[in-house]
């Protein structure tokens, strides 16, 4: 693949990544990643234990899952009134891979 092929699908990398890597750009969405990356990927954590663990407030919980979520980083599952979030394990992290894969590949020459 030529270097200006390469480009092109690094930045194809970067648009389709734009949400993901906005969304754990932020530190307050890093803690609440960390939190959700400690347990048990399946059972998942409510808000209310993912505010003790971050001493963040509950809306600002809230309105940090709802990124990560609409990014894709992280799911929701109910169960009757209850909300569980957990890691997304096929998320659009998967994205970052690519990215970092195709600079990879790109700045071999230079090495």
């Amino acid at each position: 693949m030529d270097k200006k092929s390469q480009l092109n699908r690094i930045k194809d990398d970067f648009i389709n990544s734009q949400k993901v890597l906005q969304a754990i750009g932020d530190e307050t969405r890093q803690s609440i990643l960390l939190v959700l990356m400690a347990t048990d990927c399946q059972t998942g954590l409510r808000v209310g234990e993912i505010t003790e663990q971050t001493h963040l407030s509950r809306p600002a919980v809230s309105h940090h899952l709802k990124i990560l979520q609409e990014a894709g980083v992280i799911l929701r599952r109910k169960e009757g009134t209850m909300n569980f979030y957990f890691i997304n394990i096929r998320s659009k992290i998967g994205l970052l891979k690519n990215l970092v894969t195709d600079i990879d590949k790109f700045l071999e020459d230079f090495y």
